[in-house]
C-alpha cells in the first residue's frame, strides 16, 4: 500500500509536493488528472488522497464525488479557490479537510499528519510500547529515548514500532520491508538499508557499533536480545 496519492495537474508543483512528502518518509504517487487518479485508485491501494480542485477534464469536485461512491479514504483538497462556497462544496461532497493555495509545506504536512492520525490511529486506551530506554506512544506517534523526545519521520517511527513489536526475533529484510512499506510499494528494498542507518543514528549510543538494531548475517536484522 502506498501512503499518499497526489492528483495535481501542475507537474512542477505536484513533483515539489511529492519530493517534500517523500523526505518526511511517506511513499507517494503523482497523477495529473482526475481520470488518471481514478484509474490508479482502481489498481492500487492508498492511505490518503491529496486532491487539487482545478483539474482538466473531471475537476476535483467531480473526481471526489466518484471516489466517494466506493471509498472512504481520507481526502485533503487543495485549491486556489478560497471562497467559502467552494470549501463548503468540497466538504459536503466528502473532503475531510481543505488547504488554500498557495500553502506552506509545513502547513500541508501538519494537515496530512492530523488526517493520518485521525483515520488510522488505534482507538481506545492509549497504547505505549517500551524497551531498552525507548518509548513509543502509538496514539500520538511520539518517540522518546530515556524520556527525551526523538525526532522521527513517518517511516522511521513505523520501522522502530515494527522492531519493538517483534523484539528478539531475527527478521528477514523483505519481511520488514513488506510490513513497513507495503507489498505493493514501488520503493526499492535498498530503502530499508538507508532507514536502518538513519534510525541507528537516532537511537543507538554508538551507531557504528549498534546494540539495539543488530545485523543478522544472511537474514536481516534483530531488535534487542533473543527471547
Amino acid at each position: 500500500m502506498t501512503d499518499i496519492l497526489i492528483i495535481e495537474d501542475n507537474r512542477d508543483l505536484g513533483q515539489l509536493i511529492a519530493d517534500f512528502l517523500k523526505r518526511e518518509g511517506w511513499t507517494v504517487t503523482l497523477a495529473q488528472s482526475g481520470e488518471e487518479g481514478l484509474e490508479r485508485l482502481e489498481n492500487e491501494a492508498y492511505k490518503l488522497l491529496l486532491l487539487d480542485v482545478m483539474l482538466p477534464g473531471k475537476d476535483g469536485f467531480e473526481t471526489l464525488s466518484r471516489i466517494r461512491e466506493s471509498r472512504d479514504m481520507p481526502v485533503l483538497m487543495m485549491s486556489a479557490r478560497t471562497d467559502d462556497d467552494s470549501k463548503i462544496l468540497g466538504l459536503e461532497i466528502g473532503a475531510d479537510d481543505y488547504v488554500d493555495k498557495p500553502f506552506s509545506i509545513p502547513v500541508l504536512t501538519s494537515k496530512i499528519k492530523a488526517l493520518m492520525r485521525r483515520t488510522y490511529d488505534v482507538k481506545g486506551e492509549r497504547q505505549i510500547i517500551s524497551a531498552y530506554g525507548l518509548t513509543l506512544d502509538i496514539d500520538s506517534r511520539t518517540a522518546y529515548k530515556n524520556n527525551e523526545p526523538l525526532e522521527l519521520n513517518v517511516k522511521e517511527f513505523d520501522l522502530l514500532l515494527y522492531f519493538m513489536e517483534n523484539q528478539g526475533k531475527a527478521l528477514k529484510k523483505d519481511e520488514i520491508f513488506d510490513a513497513v512499506w507495503g507489498v505493493d510499494c514501488y520503493s526499492e528494498l535498498s530503502s530499508l538499508t538507508v532507514y536502518i542507518s538513519r534510525l541507528r543514528e537516532r537511537i543507538e549510543d554508538d551507531p557504528k557499533a549498534p546494540s539495539l538494531i543488530k545485523t543478522v548475517y544472511r537474514i536481516g536484522y534483530q531488535f534487542g536480545e533473543s527471547r
